[in-house]
């Protein structure tokens, strides 16, 4: 059993700045890539940010050069350093993150966490 849970999420004004948090636990040999993805009501889900195993971060233009994504890969954390966030970041933020188990290799969903920005 794999369980991801996201943490972090609230309300900010314009130009504030939130962390959000993703933990990942269970029975895990190994993570592979972690990312960030966000839905806004009546939107698809996007991308926002990954980070490979070995580091490489890869990020929604979007977002570039605000956002930082970052991970602890012994403790299976993941993290979302977003700055300057304005209206448009308003959104349900979801952690995806490729697990080695024992067993399998799959990809697990957090529940995600709400992130509005206040204009």
């Amino acid at each position: 059993q794999v369980h991801v849970v996201e943490s972090g999420g609230g309300l900010v004004q314009a130009g504030g700045s939130l962390r959000l948090s993703c933990a990942v636990s269970g029975s895990i040999v190994s993570t592979d890539n972690m990312a960030w993805y966000r839905q806004a009501p009546g939107k698809q889900r996007e991308l926002v940010a990954v980070i490979s195993s070995d580091g490489r971060t890869r990020y929604a233009e979007s977002v570039k050069g605000r956002f930082t994504i970052s991970r602890d890969a012994a403790k299976n954390l993941v993290y979302l350093q977003m700055n300057n966030l304005n209206p448009e970041d308003t959104a349900n933020y979801y952690c995806n993150t490729y697990v080695r188990a024992p067993w399998s290799y799959s990809a697990y969903w957090g529940q995600g966490t709400q992130v509005t920005v206040s204009s």
